[in-house]
């Protein structure tokens, strides 16, 4: 019976075809894992920051996480996890909650507006025209926008930035409690992930989290294992209608573009990495792991965990061995079996993984390599598009900003054949926002 079970598993996921065994399959989901567990601490502390029970999105996000990467190992056939998209839930929580002054339930309406218009691309095959449309230089600046963003996060929650009346932003106290740990954990990070160690961040934070227990009296050990917490706090709140209104526009807006070039990007690179895509970045099943990546996406806005996609950490599982869905499939059985270390989550200190926000910050803005810095016509909108998300605690007008200047400065230097009808409509649309929107 068991050989049976074995031979129809390898048939359906064609294991033996794509050069892969049950056991290395295995080994590669909980590589992949191990590598991004480290989500189901870090989203709940960063969207505990805009008022959202932490015991239910901790049980969110591992649900959510678990029923996306077991769709795409069997739709998809594809070694591929997701999860709830690092820069995103910070952009909700930092940017459009607590800076904007929106409610987390509105807030989350516009994440799953913004998913919703990005799963319609992926249906009616406007992404990839989109992706196409849009040049290098602005999709560079707003990853890059992001990883600074994401890494002035960490430096605020560690407390190594903080605020001042005089010059708007300081240093902290550099001998607290926090900020050493935090700091300590942040070159764990860098040290362990310089010598390829897959799990680096999982073991800083779990380090700093055990290192806090002693040094730290507010931090209070619970238990490690419980029931699930319940998640009626936030599933069936998130408000759909009062979000989809004109003056949140922007903010849905950039949700679905951020959406598009993040997981789009993170798919090409990994199915590339594994061997699945051809010389045109094509691969198996390619329409169907679009669908179930934007599919996702909508679906952690609905039940409140912010987008859900693709994981470049699925590059671990890949470098393994792992080659089909079966590799995404025992991801999320195994974020499944984690919903139980509820009081774990608890326990770690917000500090403890803001050393994970800064080196995610330092990928993303290692991207900035790549622009054509001696042409003024393409740096300059990589640079606003970068530095005003992070000056400006905005990402969708750090957006906004590089789309218009690109076209101004296009059009003023007569550059116009470098000028499409994608960028234009969406500097246009930007720019009536800001006239009658936010005036």
């Amino acid at each position: 019976m068991n050989n049976s079970r074995s031979n129809q598993t390898k048939s359906f996921f064609k294991i033996k075809e794509k050069g892969s065994s049950l056991s290395t399959e295995f080994i590669a989901g909980c590589t992949t894992f191990l590598t991004m567990v480290y989500i189901i601490f870090l989203n709940p502390n960063i969207l505990a920051k805009a008022g959202m029970d932490h015991s239910a999105v901790f049980a969110l996000t591992c649900l959510v996480s678990a029923f996306a990467c077991i769709l795409m190992g069997l739709v998809a056939n594809l070694p591929i996890a997701l999860a709830p998209a690092m820069g995103l839930n910070a952009f909700f929580a930092y940017g459009v909650v607590l800076s904007m002054g929106y409610s987390w339930e509105i807030g989350m309406g516009a994440i799953f507006w913004g998913s919703l218009f990005f799963f319609l691309l992926s249906l009616f095959k406007v992404r990839h025209w989109l992706i196409s449309h849009i040049p290098q230089c602005l999709r560079i600046g707003i990853s890059s926008g992001i990883g600074l963003f994401i890494a002035f996060m960490g430096f605020q929650n560690m407390g190594l930035v903080v605020s001042s009346p005089a010059t708007m932003l300081t240093m902290g106290n550099l001998m607290s409690i926090s900020v050493l740990l935090g700091a300590l954990g942040f070159f764990i990070i860098i040290v362990l992930a310089y010598r390829n160690f897959h799990a680096a961040v999982l073991i800083a934070i779990l380090v700093v989290t055990m290192l806090s227990l002693y040094f730290d009296p507010d931090v209070k050990y619970m238990g490690i294992i419980s029931m699930p917490p319940s998640i009626s706090s936030v599933v069936g709140h998130v408000d759909i209608a009062g979000s989809f209104n004109l003056a949140l526009s922007g903010v849905i807006f950039s949700f679905m573009i951020i959406s598009l070039f993040d997981s789009s990007g993170t798919i090409i690179a990994l199915t590339d990495k594994a061997g699945l895509a051809d010389e045109k970045g094509r691969f198996p099943k390619m329409r169907q792991a679009l669908l179930v990546d934007s599919f996702s996406s909508t679906l952690g806005g609905l039940f409140g965990t912010s987008s859900v996609l693709a994981y470049i950490e699925s590059s671990a599982g890949i470098s393994v061995g792992g080659r089909t869905g079966l590799t995404s499939i025992v991801t999320g059985i195994l974020f499944l079996l984690v919903i139980f270390l509820s009081p774990l989550a608890q326990l770690v200190p917000i500090y403890a993984t803001s050393g994970a926000l800064i080196y995610v910050g330092i990928l993303m803005t290692s991207s900035l390599t790549k622009v054509k810095w001696s042409d003024l016509t393409e740096a300059t909108p990589a640079f606003i598009t970068a530095v005003m998300m992070p000056f400006g605690f905005a990402i969708s007008e750090g957006v906004a900003l590089g789309f218009i200047s690109y076209v101004i400065l296009k059009v003023l230097t007569k550059r116009f054949n470098q000028i499409n009808i994608c960028v234009v409509a969406v500097a246009a649309l930007f720019l009536l926002k800001f006239i009658f929107i936010d005036h």
